[in-house]
């Protein structure tokens, strides 16, 4: 597998992340709920662990990408390609998505109706102060990357990753979603900003900052807990074992005789 085919994966994969959970949010959103919503992200998150697993270890996100680097399962050089990757898979998306929109009736203005974008104080959902925007980002994220840690540990059930990792994501957006829409991830907040501009821009950093921080700290975190001998990558991790790909490879007939 090479470098180009893991970095198009993580393109691939924040795209399906950013088109279906803000899709929901933007396109379906009245009709499925805050439930709905988290289900999107959480099932499009899990269906991609599953995907592009094997290939690039499924990041799909910024922090999780810094958490892994910090835990030494991707080297910096891959991790900064990863997160150019994941913030071009998610502006595509944002961008498709607005086309969609703007194809309903009476149009789609982003700058009024928000594309999904990130927001705290008047542009959160329940009008939550930055303070607690912040806080909410941090440890959600926090709780985010942990799982991943874990989940992709080589003590780890093999298998299971992908359905721990898409079952927290849908948990962390049920909580999130009336604070700041939820983020966890710098690339899907990049994603709408750059077409809502104005005030999603101007809070933007926030949604940069926190899920780093988070990032940060449960990369600390899940060190203390647990110092694995061996460390193995998350594709790794999220790979069928070798007797599972065995049992999918294509059966071979024996020669024929003449």
């Amino acid at each position: 597998m090479t470098s180009l085919h893991k970095y198009l994966a993580e393109v691939v994969g924040t795209f399906v992340l950013v088109f279906g959970g803000v899709g929901s949010a933007v396109l379906a959103g009245p009709k499925v709920g805050n439930v709905g919503i988290a289900l999107a992200f959480g099932l499009a998150l899990l269906a991609m662990v599953y995907t592009i697993g094997p290939i690039s270890g499924c990041h799909i996100n910024p922090a999780v990408t810094v958490g892994l680097a910090l835990h030494r399962k991707i080297g910096p050089t891959d991790a900064v390609a990863y997160i150019v990757a994941q913030i071009v898979g998610a502006i595509i998306a944002a961008g498709l998505l607005l086309a969609i929109a703007k194809g309903g009736p009476g149009g789609y203005d982003p700058a009024v109706a928000g594309l999904g974008a990130n927001g705290y104080g008047v542009h959160s959902p329940g009008h939550y102060a930055l303070g607690a925007a912040f806080l909410a980002e941090t440890i959600l994220t926090f709780v985010l990357v942990l799982t991943v840690l874990g989940a992709t540990d080589i003590t780890a059930p093999v298998g299971f990753a992908g359905l721990a990792i898409g079952l927290v994501l849908t948990l962390i957006h049920l909580v999130g979603i009336p604070i700041t829409g939820t983020s966890v991830n710098p690339a899907r907040s990049i994603g709408p900003a750059v077409f809502v501009g104005g005030w999603a821009w101007g809070q933007l950093w926030l949604f940069i900052v926190a899920p780093l921080l988070g990032a940060v700290i449960a990369a600390g975190v899940y060190q203390v807990l647990h110092r694995p001998t061996t460390t193995i990558t998350a594709q790794h991790a999220e790979r069928a074992t070798e007797s599972q790909q065995e049992e999918r490879a294509p059966t071979r007939r024996p020669p024929e005789r003449h």
